[in-house]
């Protein structure tokens, strides 16, 4: 007998299945998953944990009538192979394929496109605000996690939910974890409200037994309403959802397919905003998951049996250099303070943690809060680092420029995942911190070219007094031979790689030595190119690139980020500014589009960031230049 799997196209042949079909299929999707994600990577843990939470879903509402918001996304695995995409789930998070997260582009069943975290009950009060002034009927169901709803973002939503008492239901799936463990007082509120589940059975018989009760006046139901909120008081430890203007509901087993369905048709039938509290288990059943869901969490490729990474044998991490070298520093400098926002492992800083606990804060996704937290303790002395995704900082834009950089306070921004990041695609690439950071007055930026430079930079911000930010990209590094001494670079020096007098390439972070190959290459041309490592987008070096450009007549500029106000467009602002118009200069960087996903080696090539994408860049903008050289060879 095939599997249930092969049939289904769409939710409505879930709706056609029996409970016990359900549960079969439930195994078959675990299965599914486990052996595609085994090969491409990907959020396996939190996508085994929704699966029966998914199921009842499709069997009970009306995709893509009702609408889906999933918060930050990445668990939609099993709601992409019930709606029509399991054929091309093998392309999951490849160049091409479908992607890792909600994508409006892709199918009418993903009503919104997420991929960052606490933003799904905003997107559904003005969906379910456009659903009223149509005067259309349909639901609105956010689905958020308990690590999601430490962002303040999404307390902003309830609370204006709320307030405007519309219809609308929230599943606050409640599996204990974000990425790593969930830190915080809302932790212990929802675990409190795990171990105490007869509040809702409580107020129903009170609520019953009024009904009962003949000829009641006002005064008798303000006392007896007051009754009831003191019952609520004393059954459960805080009533934080209903006290926002929610009916809540739960919690309820979320491997449980029948009482979900039953939750869920009641949640329909109830007027104004509902919040349903639902348990699951990150990584359900695949052992290796259960055990370890953070690290499961996002995952490269790993072996089904053992559950371990395939990890070619290479470099360190840019991030396990960069958490072992704040260790170094951290034993040196008892001001130095480790600050992240869920992300102590993704960003090396659990290396920290565990030497110095009590001077490392896990702030939950909170980014906003992070920034301003770092502030508070660098106006009293501390040295803060805070260690946070490029694309996760952009959510922290106003609390660096408005707390950090117009205090001019000495908190330092360690900037990972900096630059093509890869398979999960636009929302997580990190091409746009040298625009949002440059701009802001008191704000320096480097990006080393390689893993020994990172240290020394992280040791140039440690000593600095003001606002600083070091980016640096995900995955190993090059391979070079760390200095076991780590000391200061001279704020806003360069470095000359290379000598040329035919053409100057000034490259920033991770391109430096693809340029330095394409200069290589170009020799045998007869073409001359200096490399000039930038280091510093702000300040740039003045008067390295005013002296060079003085001198050569063909300027590249190459940076993996966006050419719009980047380190391109901070040369060329120096250029206009010192009247140094006679020269003819190329950008090289990431157009005015969001890059897609796909391995990065892909992505770079395709922008042309590569060794061979920079030459043949050169070879087209100063076509010229080959054959004059290959004739006069050392001639200007």
């Amino acid at each position: 007998m095939g599997r249930i799997l092969d049939g289904i196209n769409g939710p409505k042949d879930v709706k056609k299945l029996t409970l016990s079909q359900l549960e079969q299929l439930a195994g078959e999707i675990r299965s599914e998953m486990i052996a595609t994600v085994a090969r491409t990577g990907g959020h396996i843990a939190p996508n085994l944990g929704v699966v029966e939470l998914t199921l009842a879903l499709h069997f009970t509402f009306d995709s893509p009538k009702d609408k889906f918001i999933w918060d930050v996304g990445h668990q939609c695995y099993v709601h992409k192979l019930l709606t029509g995409r399991r054929e091309k789930f093998d392309s999951l998070r490849q160049y091409g394929g479908i992607s890792g997260f909600p994508k409006r582009e892709e199918s009418p069943h993903d009503a919104f496109n997420t991929g960052h975290s606490s933003t799904s009950i905003s997107a559904a009060v003005g969906m379910a605000l456009a659903r009223e002034k149509r005067g259309e009927k349909y639901e609105v169901v956010a689905i958020i996690g308990d690590g999601a709803l430490t962002g303040g973002m999404a307390f902003e939503a309830l609370n204006h939910a709320g307030h405007l008492g519309i219809d609308l239901i929230v599943i606050l799936n409640d599996n204990e974890m974000s990425i790593a463990s969930n830190v915080g007082a809302l932790s212990s509120y929802l675990s409190r409200l795990r171990t105490d589940p007869m509040y809702f059975k409580g107020k129903e018989e009170f609520e019953t037994l009024l009904r009962k009760v003949p000829h009641i006046g006002p005064r008798v139901v303000k006392v007896a309403e007051r009754v009831k909120d003191s019952l609520k008081y004393l059954v459960v430890p805080g009533m934080l959802f209903e006290e926002l203007g929610f009916t809540y509901l739960g919690p309820i087993d979320g491997h449980n397919i029948a009482a979900m369905n039953s939750v869920f048709k009641r949640a329909k039938s109830i007027r104004g905003p509902v919040l349903i509290h639902v348990i699951t288990k990150k990584g359900k059943g695949y052992r290796p998951a259960e055990e370890n869901p953070d690290t499961f969490h996002g995952i490269g490729p790993f072996d089904i049996r053992t559950g371990s990474p395939i990890r070619k044998n290479g470099p360190p991490s840019y991030t396990s250099v960069f958490g072992n070298t704040l260790v170094q520093l951290a034993r040196e400098d008892e001001r130095i303070i480790g600050i992240t926002a869920a992300m102590p492992n993704g960003t090396g800083l659990d290396i920290f943690a565990k030497e110095f606990p009590a001077r490392f804060y896990d702030v939950g996704i909170a980014e906003q809060h992070a920034v301003t937290l770092a502030a508070g303790m660098a106006v009293e002395g501390f040295k803060p680092v805070v260690a946070i995704y490029s694309t996760f900082l952009q959510r922290a834009y106003d609390q660096i420029l408005h707390d950090v950089c117009l205090q001019n306070l000495p908190v330092v921004f360690a900037i990972d995942r900096a630059g093509i990041v890869g398979e999960d695609g636009e929302t997580h690439q990190g091409l746009f911190d040298f625009s949002y950071l440059r701009s802001i007055p008191n704000m320096t930026v480097m990006a080393p070219k390689d893993e020994n430079e990172l240290r020394h930079m992280l040791a140039t911000a440690i000593t600095f007094d003001g606002p600083i930010a070091l980016r640096y990209p995900r995955g190993s590094g090059t391979g070079v031979r760390l200095d076991q001494e780590v000391k200061p670079l001279p704020v806003g020096k360069a470095e000359v790689l290379r000598e040329g007098q035919h053409i100057v390439i000034l490259a920033i972070g991770r391109p430096v030595y693809d340029a330095l190959a394409a200069a290589e290459e170009l020799a045998s041309l007869g073409i001359e190119a200096g490399v000039i490592n930038c280091r510093f987008v702000k300040p740039l070096d003045e008067e390295l690139i005013k002296a060079v450009a003085r001198k050569v007549k063909r300027i590249v500029t190459v940076e993996e980020h966006v050419l719009a106000g980047g380190f391109g467009s901070a040369v060329l602002e120096l250029l206009a500014r010192e009247r140094i118009n006679d020269r003819e200069v190329l950008c090289l960087g990431i157009p005015d589009e969001f890059v897609p996903q796909g391995k990065a080696d892909i992505l770079r090539a395709k922008y042309g960031l590569t060794a061979e994408g920079i030459k043949k860049a050169i070879l087209s903008r100063f076509p010229v230049q080959v054959s004059y050289h290959k004739t006069a060879r050392g001639q200007a």
